[in-house]
């Protein structure tokens, strides 16, 4: 009665704001797809360009340890765009804002096909790291908003797939199209894929708009942050080009590093709208479950570089045959996830991810066995086996991550997890190929040693390389590219060897924070295997 004489009072849109109905039928396929498609896309490119390496080197005529500026420079981008995300969807709305980071995606991709230089390329990597960062976050947005609550863990995990997909499809077919038509074309095959994603979520989405709301922008924090990062991440892809401290530019690039890191930190800490909450860390599961999380990704995603740059530099691979080399990590990850995620509830998350770090150092120590004699079935092996690794891996540690954290406080942990992971993901692999370059150059020195004594050896292989009709400085080429084939493989199992012993050590991080609460069911015991499908999920999204 009082509810219709006393006028309510007034609420702000966003507080107004009912979500939509669940979608039904066609609607529900169409929106599912268009969702999947994007994260597809956008997860793909992130691994499509690894086997493309030498091939993108050689054509724009430079080195291969600066063509992985390909890689990292999309890495570091995606990984500063992403804390933006939560700001943009309230300014713009959250279908607005999917469609346009699809539609900039594909122009940034088509960008990417059409670069004259590597300078080109990296610029358009940047931009399209940059708009890319709001797909992913904002699909899982939509794709929840799309179905009842009942299915949400369901919906979740069949999300989750398309991004274990991705990583198997993309150096094959990054490979495949390397090898029989051009590199630009891994870049131009997101035109159709995206094209079709836009069309469908706005036919889809159109009149399921979040509320817009205009707040401030944290454009100091902003600004630092694009800053420290930035000059990070140049100062190691440039580090062993310029001579690292010897070059004044090097020099430069870590005070500023280390004086705008340093900065962002006080003025986060401090201001009342962060674009980053640093706060989060406050806490001990998020500051050490987003530790190990981070330096593990690191040094696995950096080890997923060498590996591809050592077959094919060094071991006569072509693309495609080093993307079959790696294309099985997939397959138990694939198998194994949906068990993870049913049994989190029961087992000690912090159990699951030692068990995924063992995995990979057994996996690691099997690789730094490598020799120039090792063929492609033995090297299938440990790339079978950390596919389970991987599924025991971002699952667990996400759940330990955000254990404890509200609802409300859920999404800004998410993006700020997902933001440290990636870029310890394009930090990892410009010091891997950092140290694999200074390592080989060790090893070149110690097999040349025979050389500065006398001949030796390779006198007589020189001698019979002559007799054979070669020139005595034809001669010497092939014997420096055997020491440099040496060099480099041993430098490579040198990486090997010290990642294993790096995931051995991470362990003792994982069981620092708490063992994350069970699910406990209050009204059915299908809710608590929602719930936990619904984490399960949302963790291997991030």
């Amino acid at each position: 009665m009082s509810e219709t004489l006393t006028p309510p009072k007034p609420q702000a849109s966003h507080e107004a704001y009912s979500p939509p109905e669940p979608l039904k039928g066609l609607e529900l396929v169409l929106g599912t797809l268009c969702l999947s498609l994007a994260t597809f896309m956008n997860v793909l490119d992130s691994s499509i360009a690894n086997v493309s390496i030498p091939g993108i080197s050689g054509d724009l005529g430079v080195s291969p340890s600066q063509g992985t500026w390909v890689i990292t420079s999309f890495g570091v981008a995606n990984a500063i765009s992403v804390p933006l995300t939560g700001w943009l969807t309230q300014r713009f709305g959250a279908v607005k804002l999917f469609t346009l980071s699809i539609v900039l995606f594909v122009i940034a991709s088509i960008l990417c096909g059409l670069a004259p230089s590597l300078e080109w390329l990296v610029v358009f990597r940047v931009l399209q790291g940059l708009v890319a960062g709001p797909m992913i976050p904002l699909s899982q947005t939509l794709l929840l908003s799309s179905y009842p609550k009942s299915r949400a863990g369901t919906a979740l995990a069949l999300w989750g797939m398309t991004t274990l997909v991705a990583p198997v499809v993309g150096p094959l077919l990054g490979g495949w199209i390397t090898d029989n038509i051009s590199w630009p074309w891994i870049f131009y095959i997101n035109a159709p894929v995206g094209v079709v994603a836009a069309l469908l979520t706005w036919v889809v989405y159109n009149k399921r708009e979040t509320p817009i709301r205009k707040l401030p922008i944290d454009t100091v924090g902003l600004a630092l942050l694009v800053l420290w990062v930035g000059s990070l991440q140049l100062m190691l892809d440039k580090g062993k080009e310029l001579d690292w401290f010897a070059s004044n530019t090097i020099v430069i690039l870590a005070v500023v590093a280390a004086v705008s890191f340093a900065v962002f930190l006080v003025w986060e800490f401090t201001d009342e709208h962060p674009v980053v909450d640093l706060r989060l860390f406050l806490g001990k599961n998020f500051f050490f479950g987003c530790l190990s999380l981070s330096l593990a990704y690191g040094i696995f995603f950096g080890n997923n570089v060498i590996l591809p740059l050592w077959l094919q530099q060094w071991m006569g691979y072509t693309a495609t045959s080093a993307g079959i080399a790696l294309a099985p990590v997939g397959a138990l990850a694939i198998l194994l996830t949906p068990v993870v995620g049913k049994k989190l509830n029961v087992w000690d998350p912090r159990l699951m991810a030692t068990g995924a770090f063992m995995v990979f150092a057994v996996v690691l120590w099997i690789r730094a066995s490598f020799t120039t004699e090792t063929d492609l079935a033995f090297i299938l092996i440990p790339t079978i086996l950390q596919g389970a690794a991987l599924a025991f891996f971002f699952i667990p540690l996400t759940t330990v991550s955000l254990a404890g954290l509200g609802p409300e406080r859920i999404p800004a942990a998410a993006g700020l997890s997902n933001f440290v992971r990636i870029t310890a993901g394009a930090m990892g692999t410009s010091i891997a190929t950092t140290v694999w370059d200074q390592r080989a150059s060790l090893h070149h020195a110690h097999f040349t040693e025979p050389l500065v004594q006398g001949q030796g050896a390779f006198g007589a292989f020189v001698d019979a390389m002559t007799q054979a009709g070669l020139s005595s400085e034809q001669a010497w080429l092939q014997v420096n590219r055997m020491i440099d084939q040496q060099a480099f493989t041993r430098a490579a199992d040198d990486i090997f060897y010290a990642s294993a012993w790096g995931f051995i050590l991470l362990i003792a991080i994982i069981w620092i924070p708490d063992r994350p609460a069970k699910y406990k069911p209050t009204v059915r015991a299908d809710n608590a295997n929602s719930n936990s499908s619904d984490s399960a999920a949302a963790g291997a999204a991030h």
